[in-house]
């Protein structure tokens, strides 16, 4: 098989091409011939050196990927040779071949594409677990009637696009920031209010768009000062769920200190919060690997949505191995919509 392997922390010209053995199915596991995988800030971080989670270099990273199994160990039940699937992985997804636990792959809905499957397991569940599991998202008639306001930093990446799906799936009211030139992708995305942070202050927007109330939920990827920032447009009874640090892919480690000295860690004291009636909370869907029961529930939540016509993945661009390099300094330089694929 064919891997991309990070050797060493540095730009993405480091990204490397090699031939490896194939990986076999063992008890519980099915490999999957991969025919797309999914990008994410993680590895951007993994390879800059700055990721804590990833593995020691010299490694494979990647988290999710589609394809179709290609071998199945002894004890799997619910998928056979041929099935269509969309996968989780503990990294290693950066291949044209992986082995995952059964409970980790899902047979794809009839009528997605492998590009389509690709891009939603680290998106969409990510966005389900803020949104619905955390954030206590709920339809109108059930909290009082006024929908739930959300604000979504990001508005147009691939955690942006899919929290706009799960988020008009039941009701909620969408606040996206993007740069200008994306926000009529944000609003065909579903965004009641397409906010440019680049030339206004967000807080200022959201609070005059709310008539001075605040948003009920904000989900912010940025990091440092901008969690400070959010916590300023929150409601009574308002939540903070923070997951990324892109404001970090600079790559440098002094980028990084700055991130950290930023974070409001004063504000978000406990007994500081139990006075502002607001909640902090906190999302690393890599986390969840040893809870992978729990998780499958959830992607059988967002599959169900997508049969209902209400989950759309969009995928921008899909990069070859070859092209992994062009695809993360594609990400790194906020140009993408959507979701960013590598193709075998």
């Amino acid at each position: 098989m064919t891997q991309i392997w990070i050797p060493e922390a540095g730009p993405p010209d480091v990204l490397d091409v090699r031939e490896a053995p194939d990986p076999r199915a063992g008890r519980g596991e099915v490999v999957v011939d991969v025919e797309a995988a999914g990008i994410n800030f993680a590895d951007i971080l993994a390879r800059q050196g700055l990721y804590p989670d990833a593995p020691p270099l010299p490694a494979v990273v990647g988290y999710e990927v589609a394809g179709t199994v290609a071998a199945v160990g002894a004890g799997v039940e619910s998928l056979a040779v041929g099935d269509p699937v969309l996968a989780f992985t503990r990294f290693g997804g950066y291949g044209s071949k992986v082995a995952v636990p059964e409970v980790a792959a899902f047979r794809r809905p009839d009528g997605m594409s492998a590009e389509e499957g690709a891009a939603i397991p680290v998106n969409y569940l990510t966005a389900f677990q803020m949104m619905i599991v955390m954030g206590s998202v709920r339809p109108a008639d059930e909290l009082g009637g006024r929908p739930v306001r959300v604000l979504v930093h990001g508005a147009s990446g691939g955690v942006g696009t899919a929290c706009a799906d799960i988020g008009k799936a039941y009701g909620a009211e969408l606040y996206g920031t993007a740069s200008p030139g994306k926000h009529d992708y944000v609003r065909e995305r579903g965004y009641a209010h397409a906010i440019d942070y680049r030339n206004r202050d967000f807080v200022d927007e959201v609070m005059r768009l709310t008539d001075g109330e605040g948003v009920d939920l904000v989900l912010d990827a940025v990091g440092g000062k901008h969690w400070g920032r959010s916590l300023k447009t929150l409601a009574p009874s308002g939540r903070l769920l923070v997951y990324g640090i892109s404001s970090v892919t600079g790559g440098s480690k002094v980028d990084l200190a700055k991130m950290l000295l930023g974070v409001p860690w004063v504000k978000t004291n406990p007994l500081g919060l139990m006075s502002r009636n607001e909640g902090v909370m906190g999302v690393n869907v890599g986390h969840l690997w040893n809870a992978r029961e729990r998780v499958a529930g959830w992607a059988r939540a967002v599959l169900s949505l997508y049969d209902a016509g209400h989950v759309r993945p969009y995928v921008d661009r899909v990069f070859s191995f070859d092209e992994a390099a062009e695809a993360h300094r594609y990400i790194e330089d906020r140009k993408n919509r959507g979701k960013v694929l590598l193709r075998p």
